[in-house]
């Protein structure tokens, strides 16, 4: 269950997509009150969204948290301090095995004290892929990675074990098993739906902007698929978990226009290792760096991820790519759900967050170019 704010701004309308009704928090009645957003950046506007749909009179988010989002069109360097809270949480098992058994911990605490262990839980999606033990000991075989896997599990049975218990006895937990792929593959993959949906208090089902926090520096790499997401420390990943939100100061973007198309021959690689060498010099250490231009309808989502997944090496929070056409066609590429491609491409337009070669450029300052 979602939870949501009080809305003070009526900005909750509903938007239907193959039959099924979502409600979501519109960008286009915050406009009404607030002014103009459309310049926004994208990742801008899943910020606002956020504080949208949280907004509780100032308890953690005020209305004049979301009228500093317009005012950054004004002045970009901010020192207005937000509450965020991302959609879901992503571990790995090397840090993501000390924040279950702080919640057994918890469920152990709350058992001496006399009340229900089972109503702890992470109150928001938490997927832990096992990726970090895998050791090749085996090579050269058809079965080698079999085998691989099964001296996997025979080191880690018990550490294994303990996570697949927590699996089973805990709400809004997933394990994804060892062999299946490191974290960040597995979330570009399979776990990033890029429009999440989910039931509030009411019953009715709410879409919003797929967003996460990582125990990984690499987490960046979803931003590729149009999913905002950055790497934390254990502890900011088990309060997000708790749904705590996470304090931030209202981001300076840093936009890169891409343009034409790169020439036969040149690779992911050779396009990454001159975007960062050029960020680098620009100097974006704890900025958004966001991309745009007709260049980016160009790339493929490997392409987007593979520069996404350096934004700890230009030294960046997020590499932030927006939805478009690419991004249909890898959900689509990837057997997801034909519902949620239908509700990623209707919801991404009814927001503004849809780029194609019509869209303007965001925020119209020459330090976007």
């Amino acid at each position: 269950m979602t939870a949501v704010g009080q809305d003070t701004l009526k900005t909750r309308q509903t938007l239907t997509v193959g039959g099924a009704s979502y409600a979501y928090y519109s960008l286009a009645e915050a406009a009404k009150h607030i002014g103009d957003v459309s310049r926004l950046p994208f990742s801008m506007k899943v910020l606002l969204e956020n504080l949208l749909r949280f907004e509780d009179g100032g308890a953690t988010v005020s209305v004049d948290d979301i009228k500093a989002m317009k005012a950054w069109l004004d002045n970009p360097k901010s020192d207005r301090e937000i509450q965020y809270r991302p959609a879901r949480v992503l571990m790995q098992d090397f840090t993501g095995v000390p924040a279950v058994v702080d919640l057994a911990a918890m469920r152990d605490g709350i058992l001496k004290l006399g009340g229900e262990p089972a109503k702890v839980n992470p109150l928001v999606p938490v997927d832990l892929v096992i990726d970090h033990s895998v050791m090749v000991d085996h090579f050269a075989s058809a079965d080698a990675f079999a085998q691989n896997v099964a001296l996997e599990y025979e080191r880690n049975i018990e550490r294994y074990e303990f996570l697949r218990w927590g699996q089973n006895a805990f709400k809004n937990f997933r394990v994804v098993p060892p062999g299946t792929g490191i974290c960040h593959q597995v979330n570009v993959e399979y776990l990033a739906q890029v429009v999440w949906s989910s039931e509030d208090a009411n019953g009715q089902t709410v879409a919003y902007p797929d967003t996460l926090v990582g125990t990984d520096s690499h987490t960046t790499m979803v931003n590729g698929l149009g999913v905002l997401g950055w790497g934390v420390g254990g502890i900011e990943a088990e309060a997000a978990m708790l749904g705590q939100p996470v304090s931030m100061l209202i981001p300076e973007v840093v936009g890169f226009k891409l343009t034409g198309r790169l020439p036969e021959g040149a690779t992911a690689t050779d396009l990454v290792l001159t975007v960062t060498n050029m960020l680098r010099k620009k100097g974006v250490v704890g900025k958004f760096v966001e991309f745009f231009g007709p260049g980016v309808q160009t790339l493929t989502i490997a392409d987007m991820a593979t520069i996404a997944n350096m934004a700890p090496e230009y030294g960046a929070t997020c590499g932030f790519f927006p939805v478009c056409k690419p991004t249909i066609d890898y959900l689509k590429f990837t057997a997801r759900d034909d519902a949620r491609i239908a509700l990623v491409e209707a919801y991404a337009k009814a927001q503004g967050l849809w780029a194609d070669e019509n869209t303007p450029t965001p925020c119209s300052r020459t330090r976007w170019n």
